[in-house]
């Protein structure tokens, strides 16, 4: 469960925050120069290290969510916990308590 809800994590985050990183970086290949864009002012230069810097640790930040969530999965289905049920504690059919 734990799982699915990191990798369910993972993608929202990068669905709802991804859109200002992924412009920075077509900003830094298509163009020599990167700008800020704000509603309030006109656009600013910026450094475009620095935005791919921050996309870099988003990125980070969205492979971890994710690539934790798969391990709890995988770490889940290879578990002994699920086998190794006492018969007292066993519940569900064909079983008779």
């Amino acid at each position: 469960m734990a799982g699915v809800a990191l990798v369910f994590a993972g993608f929202l985050v990068l669905g709802i925050f991804g859109g200002q990183y992924r412009d920075i970086n077509v900003q830094n290949a298509e163009f020599d120069n990167c700008m800020n864009y704000s509603e309030d002012s006109p656009p600013e230069p910026t450094d475009c290290g620095v935005g791919a810097s921050y996309s870099m640790a988003f990125f980070g930040l969205v492979l971890g969510l994710i690539g934790s969530g798969v391990f709890a999965l995988i770490k889940g289905y290879r578990g002994r916990w699920d086998n190794e049920v006492p018969a007292e504690d066993m519940a569900g059919p064909g079983h008779r308590g």
